[in-house]
């Protein structure tokens, strides 16, 4: 601690952790007086925060500081975690925290956490040494406090007296998360996130209202990096709040209109954060489409309805293969999600598993994969409908396996996987159109194909 502010800061706890037993030892202060008398002192230690031991702010929202801006951080945030730590162990010693020590933890614990989490993730304004202090911070005083992990520290359980301490970091964080001042300390979004993203349900209830308003605004920053720490802040909520908190005030649908705009980025990191979080939020908003209403005879369009044709009209068009593979990926839960109800977008759905199957997608053929599974999932919710587009996909398929067979650039497992897949394909559409496939198997000139094919398209017969 070459600093001598952050030796300062050590002096000051020291002396008052020898305050603290004095008062005891000698009956000038009892039990219940001890958290007001040193409540005042402890904010002043806290308040204290040396130049750098902390990020520096930024004096705008678009800017950016450079690393030289960092340089003096890590070893002033290592000073002072070892001096936290320091006074923590002594403040620990002899068995558990109880009573008004256990009380006086709890006021301590907030700035601590968010302290730690400042200085322990991999950013700029850290290095492995403060990591390190930061990390030791974070276990001390989950070990003083007897809290079990940092989830536990944060929403406490139900047996315990004082309960956690999210409300009180919280309070930390909340007046520095406004729309004004979020962006200009680069730390405070992060140490939001990792605050939020350890709190499960039934404790996030209570706290929605302040947890919300803050993940919506990264969610709508035009960074793509803050608008996946917002997707994945919201995602969060959803998993982890009661539909009838969610549904209050209509806040589900405000969460569903921040992350359907995300579809029409060109970002694949955010798109597919999206999908997902749609995927479970709109189970939140309404009933699956497959599920049957006792109350209608017809199926109404839904937003699962809106969701998918957005995502087959950008299929069709897309041809950067990052965001290929993004859509490819998420298209076989969707389709799952609709069941019979899939029928609605047959056309537009048909015209990408054609398009889609055609091209190659190296080494792993994923998009290939994928689609041939969209494709099995597709004929077995709709296969009255299957049998009428039964040809352009017969088709389809055996080109597919033509080019699967004669491409030596395929690891043996993906040509095999493949083949497999397509010959299920093959098996699903001869079902639907009640043997007429097996028919035109028939009439295939086997000069023309490799043992492969044939041997692929003999167990398709057989079966």
């Amino acid at each position: 601690m070459n600093d001598p502010r952050v030796s300062a800061l050590a002096l000051l706890l020291l002396s008052f952790d020898f305050s603290y037993k004095s008062c005891r030892w000698t009956g000038r202060t009892s039990d219940e007086e001890l958290p007001g008398w040193s409540s005042h002192l402890l904010f002043r230690i806290f308040i204290f925060r040396p130049p750098g031991s902390s990020s520096p702010l930024l004096n705008d929202d678009c800017s950016s500081l450079s690393a030289a801006a960092y340089q003096s951080v890590p070893s002033q945030a290592t000073g002072v975690c070892s001096a936290l730590t320091a006074l923590l162990q002594n403040f620990g010693k002899g068995g558990g925290v109880k009573g008004p020590a256990a009380q006086l933890l709890h006021t301590l614990a907030p700035p601590i956490c968010v302290f730690a989490v400042t200085h322990f993730q991999e950013q700029a304004w850290t290095s492995s040494s403060s990591r390190d202090g930061a990390r030791r911070l974070q276990t001390t005083l989950l070990k003083v406090g007897g809290w079990k992990d940092s989830a536990h520290l944060l929403m406490g359980s139900e047996q315990e007296e004082h309960g956690g301490i999210l409300t009180g970091v919280l309070d930390i964080l909340q007046p520095q998360m406004s729309k004004d001042s979020w962006q200009r300390c680069e730390a405070v979004k992060l140490v939001f996130a990792w605050t939020l993203l350890q709190v499960t349900r039934p404790s996030l209830s209570p706290h929605l209202h302040r947890l919300l308003p803050p993940s919506l605004l990264l969610n709508d920053d035009y960074r793509p990096e803050n608008s996946m720490l917002g997707v994945r802040c919201l995602h969060h909520i959803v998993l982890h709040t009661a539909t009838a908190d969610l549904r209050h005030f209509n806040q589900a649908e405000v969460v569903y209109q921040a992350v359907f705009k995300h579809l029409y980025t060109n970002q694949a990191a955010v798109i597919q954060l999206s999908l997902s979080c749609l995927l479970d939020l709109l189970l939140v908003l309404e009933k699956s489409p497959s599920s049957p209403d006792p109350s209608s005879s017809h199926r109404k369009p839904c937003r699962h309805d809106d969701v998918l044709r957005l995502i087959l009209t950008h299929m069709e068009a897309e041809h950067k293969v990052a965001l290929r593979r993004v859509y490819a990926s998420a298209l076989p839960l969707y389709i799952d999600r609709m069941g019979v109800a899939v029928c609605r977008h047959l056309k537009r759905l048909e015209r990408v598993l054609l398009g889609y199957l055609e091209i190659s997608d190296p080494p792993e053929e994923t998009n290939r994969l994928k689609i041939l599974d969209v494709l099995q999932k597709t004929i077995r919710a709709a296969w009255p409908r299957m049998e009428a587009r039964s040809d352009a996909l017969l088709l389809c398929l055996l080109r597919l396996l033509v080019d699967v067979s004669s491409d030596r650039q395929l690891g043996e497992s993906v040509q095999r996987e493949l083949m497999d897949q397509a010959a299920t394909s093959l098996r699903l559409l001869d079902a639907c159109s009640h043997g007429r496939v097996q028919l035109l198997f028939q009439q295939v000139d086997s000069s023309c194909c490799s043992s492969d094919v044939l041997g692929c398209l003999a167990t398709v017969m057989e079966k």
